[in-house]
């Protein structure tokens, strides 16, 4: 198994113990994360959206597979499956991931998922009908950028 591809089931496995801490280990200090929700989030604003994540998950489960690298890059699919806090709903979100490396470190990190599929789940009838909008990936945005901040506010020295 190359070190790329131990250093992504190292990072998912402690992904599914919820340990934010063994996750960060995986990443460069200058690591930048992106999805539909978060997007370019660089060094410890990616750490602390994982450790905000990771404390806040209930009816939590993760699996995934497919998991390929090289020296510089690398992905997989993963699965989450839990309670989204705000709502109250079930979530199953099928991510796709891609990953580029660096000194034995993941230094980007890309999710790829379907927002109207996931608003549909965690939103309910909003998601299912508004989804698709650019409105409401907006309004996730800044609702999601304004949690972390606030996470950030009251568990790290700003």
């Amino acid at each position: 198994m190359h070190t790329n591809e131990q250093l992504i089931n190292d990072f998912y496995t402690a992904f599914q113990q919820l340990d934010w801490q063994a996750m960060n280990q995986c990443y460069a200090t200058d690591v930048c994360f992106s999805d539909v929700v978060f997007n370019n989030l660089q060094g410890d604003d990616a750490r602390a959206m994982w450790h905000m994540l990771c404390s806040k998950a209930e009816d939590f489960s993760l699996s995934f597979s497919q998991v390929t690298a090289n020296d510089t890059h690398g992905s997989a699919r993963w699965e989450a499956t839990y309670t989204f806090s705000q709502t109250g709903r079930r979530v199953h979100n099928i991510i796709f991931a891609e990953f580029q490396f660096a000194n034995n470190r993941i230094i980007r990190h890309s999710d790829h998922f379907s927002f109207w599929r996931w608003s549909s789940m965690a939103l309910g009838p909003a998601g299912l009908l508004l989804g698709w909008s650019g409105m409401l990936k907006r309004k996730v945005q800044g609702q999601a950028a304004k949690g972390l901040f606030t996470f950030k506010r009251r568990n790290y020295s700003l």
